[in-house]
């Protein structure tokens, strides 16, 4: 057996080209046109797709019309996993089946196109099957998302109506007497020295945001602010018996220091002082209602409270 200087080429090595550099192995597939995809296979992937979408508005519209009906939760929440399961089916087929998933590799030079790939191109574009039914997709698509989002717009009205400002007023207005858990008209002389009474306004008798505490002090012991220095005529001031800490009924007087206390915080008001807080987690003072004494020397309000009623969360920003 003979031997050369120069050992055979092994096949597996690139061998150098005329410019010095290691050839490329041929690019598979280059130069020519893409394989067109298995048209029963995007058929079968397009007709799911469009069922999917099609179970979803018709769930969703049904669901719309259940809870126009008067509503059935079972039934609702059935509706609505349909309609999302069918909606996420659609949507998972399109992206794994539809959209491109394979890598494709090519050499930078030449950049020009092939007469080949040209007309592959060209094919493709001429083909109008393709993307008619890709387009009618995405209008079922559309529509999905939108029957959902009719759907989702009617338990909007379960909401009611706007508070609007609802929560800022009470019953009490202008000439409205107090009266008491029975329904009888508090007259000034009904009500002791240092007495307490529990009073609503007439006619709203259990009123939650209405009813008030009244209570008599000697007048010149009172501190008011300027603004009220009216509000409590021979010595009888009525607050808000709505706690302004946790919204608890504020029923207890004491009436050596004339405090009102909340019992279920502990919260402290001075009656002297316009009900400010002095003591507990109360950060507000107790509204206060303006008050006169008509001409039967009966207890009416001038107006509403002067705030507010209720925890003092309810009127932040």
């Amino acid at each position: 057996m003979t031997t050369t200087g120069e050992s055979a080429p092994d096949p597996r090595v690139p061998s150098p080209s005329g410019d010095g550099e290691a050839a490329l192995p041929p690019t598979p597939g280059r130069g020519q046109p893409p394989n067109p995809p298995d048209d029963a296979f995007t058929r079968q992937a397009e007709w799911e797709i469009g069922v999917a979408f099609v179970v979803t508005m018709l769930a969703a519209l049904s669901l719309a019309v259940v809870y126009g009906l008067g509503g059935q939760p079972q039934l609702e929440g059935a509706l609505l996993g349909i309609s999302l399961f069918a909606l996420g089916y659609g949507l998972v087929v399109w992206a794994r089946r539809l959209l491109p998933s394979r890598e494709e590799q090519q050499e930078r030079e030449p950049l020009a196109d092939t007469p080949e790939e040209v007309a592959a191109v060209v094919a493709a574009l001429e083909e109008g099957g393709v993307l008619t039914r890709r387009k009618a997709l995405r209008r079922l698509l559309v529509g999905a998302g939108a029957s959902l989002g009719v759907a989702a717009l009617f338990p909007i009205r379960s909401l009611g109506p706007s508070p609007g400002d609802s929560l800022k007023r009470t019953p009490w207005t202008n000439g409205l007497r107090l009266v008491d858990p029975e329904g009888r008209p508090i007259r000034a002389e009904d009500v002791p020295l240092d007495g307490l009474v529990t009073v609503f306004p007439e006619g709203y008798i259990g009123s939650a945001d209405g009813q008030a505490v009244l209570v008599r002090v000697r007048p010149e012991l009172l501190q008011p602010i300027r603004q009220r220095a009216d509000w409590a005529p021979e010595g009888f001031v009525a607050y808000s018996k709505v706690c302004s800490h946790a919204g608890c009924p504020v029923g207890l007087y004491q009436a050596q220091d004339h405090s009102l206390l909340c019992p279920c915080h502990q919260s402290t008001f001075d009656v002297l002082r316009h009900a400010r807080p002095t003591f507990g987690p109360a950060a507000r003072a107790l509204p206060q209602l303006p008050l006169r004494i008509n001409a039967q020397r009966e207890l009416e309000a001038t107006g509403d409270f002067s705030d507010p009623v209720g925890p003092a969360w309810w009127t932040r920003p």
